[in-house]
């Protein structure tokens, strides 16, 4: 008996549930780029804190209605047993009705689309289109007759639309245009973004062969998979260093590299490990390297602009 079946989930209680639902891990990918296309916005503008807080509260909304879905489908898929390791658990281990979960879910797209429309009214309409279109996306995401999850092309569709998308229309709605800096300082949270979802699949890379998936995890094998990983993290650091020699960027970007020490022990958490449970701190280290590396950029990018 291998250590995945042998774990016992206890059922959450009360709000826990709901809390559990959300993949609280997941969120910082929508909080790093609203607050980083914020902090680049500021440079040139004063910042519409309303406008912040809707996009901040959509983007959220957005992110964890993806989730929803993600659980709903794959428990309709018969992919989610009470042992999955990494889901919210509301459906196979706290009874929750799956309607329940995939209409909360369509509630909060709805919650974004009000806040969208505030957003667009304000600015411009553009951003309705756009916003719709991510909206589908996170629910093709998992839905539908071919979810993108299920494909080679997951951590490319995420982290462009979680990185360079939401920065850029962050930017946007604030300054009413889109610069080269903000496109530039995009990159490397998209890369992060991107890491997250394919430390996801690695730790899933068993079951979703399993279960028929063609992953990029799947078709590099788990061994290149992590050094994709770990290439990820390299080109984010790396990218830094570009800005400042390219674009005249502040040292104080260099900052990002007090994260380093985490995406190392995301890498190293994932070598030698063949369950999902064991692979689960390295995926925690993953989401926490995106958390600390956008927060400490958006402080570099803060401390630049004022002095």
């Amino acid at each position: 008996m291998n250590l995945q079946t042998q774990l016992i989930v206890p059922a959450d209680k009360g709000w826990r549930i709901w809390w559990q639902l959300t993949r609280p891990h997941t969120l910082t990918a929508a909080f790093v780029p609203v607050l980083l296309g914020t902090v680049i916005a500021g440079k040139y503008t004063s910042i519409h804190w309303l406008l912040f807080l809707a996009m901040l509260i959509a983007s959220l909304l957005i992110q964890t209605a993806t989730n929803m879905f993600n659980e709903y489908f794959d428990y309709a898929r018969g992919l989610d047993n009470e042992n999955s390791v990494g889901i919210g658990g509301a459906i196979v281990r706290n009874g929750v009705k799956a309607q329940t979960v995939l209409r909360l879910g369509f509630a909060l797209f709805g919650i974004s689309m009000l806040l969208g429309l505030y957003i667009s009214v304000t600015t411009s309409w553009w951003i309705a289109v756009v916003g719709v279109i991510c909206m589908a996306m996170g629910y093709f995401y998992t839905g539908g007759p071919k979810p993108i999850a299920y494909t080679p092309f997951g951590e490319l569709t995420s982290g462009f639309l979680m990185g360079v998308v939401i920065i850029q229309i962050t930017f946007f709605i604030q300054t009413g245009y889109i610069s080269k800096e903000s496109i530039l300082v995009s990159i490397p949270i998209s890369l992060l973004i991107a890491a997250l979802m394919l430390s996801n699949n690695i730790r899933d890379l068993d079951g979703d062969k399993i279960n028929g998936r063609k992953t990029l995890a799947i078709l590099l094998g788990k061994t290149r998979a992590i050094q994709l990983l770990a290439g990820h993290f390299i080109l984010s650091y790396f990218w830094v260093v570009l800005l400042i020699l390219t674009i005249d960027a502040s040292p104080w970007l260099l900052i990002t590299f007090v994260s380093i020490p985490k995406a190392w022990t995301a890498v190293k958490g994932f070598v030698g490990k063949t369950e999902p449970l064991e692979m689960m701190p390295a995926m925690k280290a993953t989401g926490q390297t995106n958390t600390i590396y956008g927060l400490l950029l958006s402080v570099g990018l803060l401390i630049s602009y004022i002095l």
